[in-house]
Order: C-alpha cells, then structure tokens, then sequence
C-alpha cells in the first residue's frame, strides 16, 4: 500500500504516481505535509479534465494532472517533481518573463502564443492559450504559481491554411480567366466583379449597381428574366455559347459576344437565397472559329468516329475515370464497370499485369507503353499497345493522365505468321541446299572416276549409273519447285475430262513401287473391281497421289505397313492412305499442307526430299473441286490422309492421248544433228547417244546448224530452243525448207515444259518436246521408233 493512499487525490494515473513517489528528497516533502493550499490545488487538478499544472516553491516544483501529461509528450512521467526550469529549458526564454509576472502577483494571459517545443525528441512549433496565476500562502505571499492551459497548435495552422486558401482564392478570383461576379439581392446588385468580367463589359463601373442600371442595353435580351428565376426557384441555369449583346464602347455601337456561363443560386444556412454566382468564359473566338469550320469539323467528328483507338483519361494516382465511346463499344461494359481500377477484369486471368504494376508505372510519373491483351464485349481477347502520358499543371504537377489503346492484334498476329513463314522459309533453304549438294558429290566423284586413265569399262558403266541417278534426283527436285511455284503463283491450267480413277491410282502406285520394295515396306491396296469416273486432269491426279503415297514410304519405318482404300459415297469418292510411320506432331499437324512445312529429318531418311509434296497435293486437290485432310494421333502414332474428289456419272471412259505422238515401228534415225549453245550438255549428249551406235554432229548456233545440215543430211535433229542468234523454233521453219532437212524428225530440247511452251513447240513443226535434262531411255525409244 502506497504510504500516500488516503490522500485525497483522485484515482488518476498521475495521482498515482503521486502517492507512489518518493518524496523525501523533495523540496515539497510528504504530500501530508503539504500546505493546505497546495494540496487544494493538486485536487483540483487531479479531478479537472482540462490541461493544469502548479509549479510550487522557490525551486518552482512541477505539478500537473493527466490532461496535461499529454502535452508533455515524451517527458511524461518524469517532469512529475522536477524544476520548471528543467522540464522546459527550451521554452524558458518565452515563458520566464510571464512566470516572474505571476510570482510577483499579476495574472496574465495569452492567446495562440507560439512556442518551440521539444516533447516528441525533435523540435515543433506550438501554439498555447493560457493564462498564469499567482497561487498565495497562509501568509498571504505567492508561495506558486498555477496554469490553465490548451493547446491550439491544430487550430492556429487551420486557420492560417484558411486565410492562405482565402487570400489565394481571392488572388485567383481577381485572376481567373473566366467571368465571375457575384449579385446579391433580388436586383441582383454586383457585389463583386473580376477582371475578366469587367474586359467582357467594357470596364464599365458596375460594382455596387443593380444589373438593370449597371447593363441596360441587356433589356429584351432575356437575361434579366433568367436571374430573376434563379433567384426565385434557387435551381442553377447552365449556357453554352449564348449571344449577348453588349454596348462595350462609349459609342452606341452594340456588339456580340458568346458566352458560357452557370447562373448558381447563394443560400444561406436556412436555404434562403440571398444571391446568385455567376460563372463563365467569353467563347466568341471559338464560337465564330466553330461556325466558319463547321463543315469540316463534321467530317471530322466521322474520321474520329472511325477511328479504332480506346481512350481514357485517369486521376495522378491511376483510377481512371474516363473512357471514350470506343472504348464501352469494344468491351460492352458501362462507366460504372471499368471506373477506377474495375478495368484490371478485362486483362485475362493469367495476365502478368495486376493493379500493383499499374499503380507502380502512375507513381513513377514516367509516360509508359505496353502491350496487353483485353477482352471484347463477345468474350474474345485482343491485343492492344497502351500508351500513357501524364498532363502535368504550370508547376510541373501531374493533374491527371491521358492514354490510348490501339489494337493490334492483327498486326502481331500477321508479325507472328511472316516470322514463321520466314522460318520456315529459312529451314526449307537450308534444307533445298543440302537436298541439291547431296547429289552434286557422288557426280563429282564420278566425274574424276571416268577421268582416271585405267578406268575399265564396267567401272565406267556403274558410275554412269550413279551420275544418271543423281542427275533424276536433281531433275526430281527441280519438278518439285516449279511445280509448286506455277501452283502458288496461279499459272497451272489443268485439262479436265472424264477420267477412271481406278487407272490413276494404279499409276501412281507404280511410281512409287521402287521406294516401297527398297524399303521392304508391305503394302496393300484395296481398288474397287469397276471403274471409278471423276472429272480431272490425269497426270496431276496421279501426281496427287503419288505425292501422298510417297510421303507414307518416306515417313515410314522400314518393314513398316501401308494401305491405300477406296470408299464410295453418293457424291464423291474418298481414297484413304494410312501408314504406321512416325505420325505427325499436333503442333505441326494444322500446318502440314502449307508450303515450306515438313517433320523433323531422320538419319534413316536417306532419300531426302523438300517438304513441298503435300503443299503441290492440297494445291491440285482444291483444282479439282476436292478436298485433303490428314490426321494423326501424334508422334510414333502413324498418320492418315484422305483425298475426296466429287464424281462424275460414268457415260463411258475418254482415251487419254499422250501429248506426245504414239510410237510405232523399230527403224532407228541413225544420223543425228545436236544444236545446243551450252558445249558440255551439247557434246556430253553426243557420247551418249555414240555409244549407242549414233551418227552424231554436234553444232552451237543456228547458223552452224543450217551449214552442217546441208551436208550432214540428219534424219534427226535435237534443238535446243534457247540460241543465242536464232531462236529454235524459227530454226526449226528454215530446217524444214531444206531439201535435206524436210523430213527430218525434230525434237525440241529445252529447259521449259510448261503447256503453252509444248504448244509452241509443236506449232513450230516439232514432232517431241523433252525438258533438260533430258531422260536417255525416252530419247533412245523416241531415235528408235520413227513415226
């Protein structure tokens, strides 16, 4: 038990402290032994709410209640007993002359004095009302002092910041570029107008003056009659661009303005109004620059509407409160939607950009860009770049933001596809260069065989038969690109007649039997015993499918299992080839018909190929009215592809006629005039055909043609159509005026094959057209069988 517990104190927390202190090193001594005066006034302040304390005896020791233990601050509970002086040694300089006044006997008081104080460990200003008060003895001397105190720090800056904010608004009054002035009464009489006011009415002295006496020439006008309902109904009136009239110069010359103004009602606090604020701008400039752009500002308005930008504008801190109608368009969302940061709901679920990302980019106060994806009013998302800007005020201060979304999400999507399509392209380069030097070194190395001096005759056979069979290769890839070049570019034309299906498929799978026994693959057709008629062109339906066919055998495993199927349906007829091959990737498979697409190679696909079969086969499929599907179930799962072609209703099969002329007989053409510019093609083909027991002569020009020719006396004339100083097929006219060349045969030799070129060529007098290089056995049948 504290030994001052029945001091009548009170229960507060500084009466505690008081009853638990040690006061015997006081000057005070024993609360008990405390004159009666002092121990009155502790109680009272111990038991008053308001801010008090005492300061008692020469050493004026420190006395307070709870109250004011809060304005100490952090020399709380210490101050309690110590010396005045010590307790507020930074203010003493202040406060002594005040703390004499009232020890001498005189009260005193202060309102709002500021005094800088340290209580929180770091300097403030404050601001105090008080009053000090001499506190008498038993002897009738001032034995202390006693304060009421309050704080007014809170208050004193309040009401600074409000004559600031006044004195400032009143700057900005007088300032301010619009029109204001301020009527009061029922006569609306100018109690205040600005500058700009006064410029819109010709600084006249207005001040003071009711607005019938101050603005006569306003009569009739309609001004006077819509104050006068302001003022009665106490609802605010809004104008935009209203014509005025206004005598703005001593003469009686009246001239026209247009303003923007708002007409607000002043009520008092028992809603009385007592006057009305007038607001506005003088718009006349603009109005009049309006009227004189109003049709082109039309056009405009269109172009903007047409315009597929989103835009909105957003507070400093980012909460954007504005969008643009395109915006609701694109999104289908209200204002009330997408305010502030509800917008953050268009970016999907899995977006990286959150509201924490966003508020960082406003906080930096840095124009921003970027890219984000957002949702449309159907649900689908789009990409658009976003960019940002801040609108700062003339102090450099961010007001508010502006931003625009533009979509370009066709842009990336067409940037994605060139970008594929380049790598594709890229890959199939590659992959064209390594297809085209896989053939050129076994015919190097066959070249420097034959020109070994000992080189016997069946070593010179066998390399023959490679440079033969790279050089098919080569001939096999050249056809591939063009094929697919005339294709893309819209050049084939294909030859449409009534053609047995059944015939087609036999045909293209006897062009790819040879790869299909070298890789020991079994294979297994299913025709159907009758023929199957579609409306198309032949030799590019066999094409078709021996592309497809092809493509098994390549993507096949050795030993692996191929089938072809036939299936009949009332309208179309669906030829099926599935293989148990590597299958196709799901990522690659939505791409496999597109030029420059092929599977990953394989070490054991040693015949190679460009990737470009399946582009030529949709390509001429769709020329056919058809269709091409492929399906798989992914890697290592096998593949399938189905061809459906409309048919046509059997009324009898066409002959097919070969386009060049049949071959009958067995007597050979045995003297042989070759013409090519190109020495090494013209002589190489001369050995040739010599080791099959030809007569050759070899020319480069025409001119040399037409000498030899006369001599020589060909039964056979190879020409190429390309001469340097003839072109072949006039050649060919002046070779069949000869005496000695009119019934030779002419077999043009050349490096174009299209139709149009075939047609030429036999409109010139030419009996057999042979692209380069040329294939020997069909030129041996064609020596060997004379028309």
């Amino acid at each position: 038990m504290s030994p001052y517990e029945t001091v009548e104190f009170g229960n507060g927390e500084v009466a505690q402290l008081i009853r638990d202190r040690d006061w015997s090193q006081s000057p005070l001594g024993s609360p008990y032994d405390w004159p009666q005066e002092l121990r009155t006034l502790v109680s009272v302040m111990l038991h008053s709410k308001f801010p008090m304390f005492a300061a008692w005896g020469p050493d004026l020791i420190f006395i307070y209640n709870d109250a004011y233990s809060e304005i100490l601050g952090r020399k709380h509970p210490e101050a309690l007993g110590r010396k005045f002086y010590d307790i507020w040694a930074e203010i003493w300089p202040d406060i002594s002359p005040i703390i004499d006044r009232a020890l001498a006997g005189e009260p005193s008081f202060f309102e709002d004095l500021p005094l800088t104080m340290q209580r929180k460990g770091y300097e403030e200003q404050t601001y105090f009302t008080f009053s000090y008060s001499p506190v008498y003895g038993s002897d009738r001397k001032v034995a202390g002092m006693y304060c009421a105190c309050t704080e007014t720090t809170q208050h004193v800056l309040a009401e600074r910041q409000r004559t600031n904010e006044i004195d400032r608004l009143r700057t900005l009054f007088q300032q301010a570029p619009g029109i204001i002035a301020v009527m009061r009464n029922a006569d609306h009489t100018f109690e205040v107008a600005n500058e700009a006011y006064l410029e819109l009415v010709g600084h006249r002295d207005i001040v003071g003056k009711p607005l019938r006496e101050a603005l006569p020439e306003l009569e009739g006008q309609g001004f006077f009659e819509l104050l006068d309902d302001v003022f009665d109904s106490g609802e605010a009136y809004r104008g935009h661009a209203v014509p005025v009239q206004l005598q703005r110069r001593t003469s009686e010359t009246m001239e026209i303005r247009y303003v923007d103004f708002v007409y607000q009602p002043i009520v008092d606090a028992s809603g009385t109004v007592t006057g009305i604020f007038v607001e506005g701008s003088d718009v006349t400039e603009a109005v009049l620059t309006t009227q004189a752009l109003r049709e082109s500002e039309q056009r405009l308005r269109q172009l903007a509407n047409t315009i597929p930008h989103l835009a909105w504008m957003a507070n400093p801190d980012g909460y954007v409160h504005w969008f643009n109608d395109r915006f609701f368009e694109y999104t289908g969302a209200t204002q009330e939607e997408v305010e502030g940061w509800q917008w953050l709901k268009l970016l999907p679920a899995e977006s990286r950009f959150d509201s924490a990302t966003f508020e960082a980019l406003f906080a930096s106060g840095e124009a921003f860009e970027m890219r984000a994806p957002l949702r449309a009013a159907n649900g689908e998302y789009r990409t658009f770049y976003t960019k940002a800007a801040p609108l700062h005020d003339s102090a450099g201060k961010i007001v508010q933001w502006f931003g625009t979304n533009t979509d370009i999400h066709e842009i990336e999507r067409v940037q994605q596809d060139l970008r594929t399509s380049n790598r594709r392209k890229d890959e199939f380069l590659a992959m064209l260069a390594h297809e085209l030097r896989n053939p050129l070194a076994p015919i190097a190395t066959s070249a420097e065989i034959l020109n070994l001096p000992d080189a016997d005759r069946e070593r010179i056979r066998s390399t023959s038969e490679v440079i033969s069979r790279q050089v098919e290769h080569m001939n096999d890839l050249l056809d591939d690109l063009l094929d697919v070049s005339r294709v893309t570019r819209g050049q084939v034309k294909i030859h449409k007649e009534a053609t047995d299906l059944v015939a087609v498929l036999q045909g293209a799978i006897e062009q790819v039997r040879h790869l299909l026994d070298s890789k020991g693959q079994e294979f297994t057709a299913s025709l159907p015993p009758e023929s199957v008629v579609v409306h198309g062109d032949k030799t590019r339906l066999v094409q078709v499918f021996s592309n497809v066919l092809n493509n098994a055998a390549r993507y096949t495993q050795a030993k692996g299992c191929i089938s072809l199927n036939v299936s009949l349906l009332p309208e179309c007829v669906e030829v099926t080839v599935r293989d148990n091959g590597i299958g196709i990737a799901a990522e690659l498979l939505p791409n496999v018909f597109d030029i420059f697409t092929q599977a990953e190679r394989s070490p054991d696909r040693s015949l190679g190929g460009l990737g470009l079969g399946l582009a030529l086969v949709k390509s001429l499929v769709l020329l056919h009215n058809g269709t091409v599907v492929a399906r798989s179930d992914g890697a290592d799962e096998g593949s399938e592809f189905t061809v459906s072609l409309p048919l046509l209703e059997q009324t009898g099969l066409q002959d097919n006629v070969s386009e060049d002329r049949e071959l009958i007989g067995s007597t050979r053409y045995e003297r042989v005039l070759i013409v090519d510019d190109n020495v090494d093609a013209a002589r190489s083909l001369a050995i040739l055909l010599e080791s099959h027991d030809y007569e050759c002569q070899v020319c480069f020009t025409a001119k040399d043609a037409l000498q030899v020719a006369t001599d020589f006396q060909p039964e056979a004339i190879i020409l190429d159509i390309g001469l340097p100083d003839i072109d072949g097929h006039e050649l060919a006219g002046m070779l069949k005026k000869l005496p000695e060349t009119a019934n030779a045969l002419l077999i043009a030799l050349t490096g174009y094959g299209q139709r149009r070129d075939r047609q030429e060529s036999s409109e010139a007098g030419f009996s057999h057209h042979l692209v380069k290089p040329a294939n020997l056995s069909r030129l041996l049948a064609i020596l060997s069988r004379p028309e």
